[in-house]
């Protein structure tokens, strides 16, 4: 169930220093005579679009992208931009589809997360193809996309857009209890003397902690789950700034349930956190995030969204959304080391698995398979 994946040999270009990258995000002017690239039909496309004047977009509630994003748009093509940011990508759709009972279209694009673009978006029919429409001649080029060629996520090759790919579900210490040198195995968090020091996010919750816990049980087995989970009396919680806030105390001072901000504000704030190295058993998790871009049907504005998921598709929009978001860019002429940490880039010949895979996501979070891992979590 599932598939590996082993990340790209062009991310071997990437320098990976030590410590945090904190530069600010780069501004897409340097890059921006390259979005210029030209044809008759996406001038006739953008015409359409400035016509229509607006574009309303979902995406996540980073507040440097809510600010960023809709200023970079309107700089480039005159087109002002609503951006909402419902929370979850699960959230808006089910406000959308309560609207469409209603007769209600209100969104135009949406970039957000896999499950429920997967498993309500796709599955329902909500969008329409994106392949058709991607006409923008840099956005098109092979040659620009880590792996050759545009990268789509649902199993037909066209109606979701991959945007991003880094690596998560990392192990992370506070050096003034945990020794980094002591633990180079996943099996080594089993020792007795951990028991009580472990934090996780929630994995009966989509997200960090499901993905974790199902990576484990794909890759260590039933009993490694239980031991982990139950007999080491980790601490469990939905809200990432509580597990940070243990990781800060030392209460729980290994944590596999921070995501990069997190991990990243602590380091600012001079605590000794460190993130571990790969563990051979189970190296990590690729996944993209708020990462996914779609076009919705019906839509109020459609030329506009046609315009923005090219634009995203181009370096000058892929700066534009991972220099605020922090991710991981797969067009290979970005350089993501102005933004992102050196533990978020995927290393050439790892054998990461891709949590964003489309029959891992809809099939690991069947009920059956909830309520299986729920048993092995119980007490």
């Amino acid at each position: 169930m599932g598939r590996c994946v082993v990340a790209f040999a062009v991310f071997a270009l990437v320098a990976f220093a030590c410590g945090p990258q904190t530069s600010a995000p780069v501004s897409p002017a340097a890059s921006a005579t390259a979005a210029r690239v030209t044809s008759p039909e996406w001038d006739a496309l953008v015409a359409a679009a400035k016509q229509e004047g607006k574009l309303v977009l979902a995406g996540p509630p980073t507040p440097e992208t809510r600010a960023n994003l809709p200023k970079r748009f309107k700089e480039r093509f005159g087109i002002e931009m609503e951006y909402i940011a419902p929370g979850s990508t699960s959230d808006l759709l089910v406000k959308m589809e309560a609207e469409r009972k209603s007769g209600l279209y209100t969104i135009d694009a949406i970039v957000g997360g896999a499950q429920s673009l997967y498993t309500v978006a796709y599955a329902n029919k909500m969008i329409d193809p994106i392949k058709p429409i991607l006409i923008n001649p840099e956005a098109t080029d092979g040659s620009k996309w880590v792996g050759g060629k545009v990268w789509y996520a649902d199993p037909e090759g066209q109606y979701i857009l991959r945007l991003s790919n880094y690596v998560t579900n990392h192990v992370v210490v506070n050096t003034s209890v945990v020794k980094v040198a002591d633990i180079k195995s996943w099996k080594d968090l089993l020792d007795p003397k951990y028991r009580g020091k472990l934090s996780f996010y929630d994995p009966t919750r989509a997200g960090t902690g499901w993905n974790t816990a199902n990576y484990l049980l794909r890759r260590l087995g039933d009993d490694y789950i239980h031991k982990l989970y139950v007999d080491q009396q980790p601490g469990i919680s939905a809200d990432f700034a509580q597990i940070a806030d243990w990781m800060a105390r030392a209460q729980y001072p290994i944590s596999a349930g921070l995501r990069e901000s997190e991990i990243e504000k602590l380091r600012s704030d001079g605590f000794p956190v460190e993130v571990l190295p790969s563990m051979p058993e189970a190296p990590g998790l690729t996944t993209a995030g708020f990462g996914l871009g779609v076009l919705v049907n019906r839509a109020p504005h459609p030329n506009a969204a046609k315009v923005f998921l090219n634009w995203m598709a181009t370096r000058e929009g892929q700066e534009s959304w991972h220099g605020t978001e922090r991710t991981v860019s797969i067009r290979t002429d970005v350089d993501n080391t102005k933004w992102a940490a050196p533990y978020a880039l995927p290393k050439p010949g790892v054998d990461y698995f891709d949590s964003y895979d489309y029959e891992f996501t809809v099939n690991s979070r069947s009920p059956a398979e909830l309520e299986r891992l729920k048993k092995l979590i119980s007490k």
